[in-house]
């Protein structure tokens, strides 16, 4: 089941919903290199970090928990990087940015999942992966994986 401002950011391609909390919603990103790599977006119209309020602060901090653990859970991962990137906002014109984070988990070992394997050959660097899209099955079978794994959910 969507939320209802899901159908609002269709348009920014952040990926298959995963769930949503009062002020976020998880999306499991179309770039999955590496393994779990998720969009988290504010519920409502904002373009930039200054205009989030102290509930979407607290709760936000909240979901960086949660969701850190699932992934940790789910497929082992090292560590994680986190980045509010909205640089592509601006390349359209008027432009009109979103905001939203870019959760990366990052893997020094390679992880086995429904018969792929992700490897993270560039751990404790900055260079961009290629894209790795795949099947819709083992996408839906990532984002079970994840939601089965949030505290509270077993």
């Amino acid at each position: 089941m969507e939320c209802d401002y899901c159908k609002k950011l269709e348009k920014y391609n952040f990926g298959d919903y995963i769930f949503n909390t009062k002020h976020w919603i998880v999306f499991l990103a179309p770039q999955q290199s590496n393994i779990g790599t998720c969009v988290v977006a504010l519920n409502r119209q904002a373009e930039d970090l200054s205009s989030l309020t102290s509930e979407e602060w607290t709760e936000f901090g909240e979901l960086v928990g949660s969701l850190e653990y699932s992934v940790k859970q789910s497929f082992g991962v090292t560590m994680y990087n986190w980045g509010s990137l909205m640089n592509a906002s601006y390349l359209e014109k008027p432009p009109n940015p979103h905001v939203h984070w870019h959760f990366i988990p990052r893997y020094n070992h390679e992880v086995e999942f429904d018969g792929l394997t992700f490897e993270d050959p560039y751990f404790g660097t900055m260079k961009p992966r290629p894209f790795r899209a795949i099947p819709d099955e083992i996408r839906n079978n990532i984002i079970e994986t994840i939601i089965t794994n949030l505290p509270g959910k077993k």
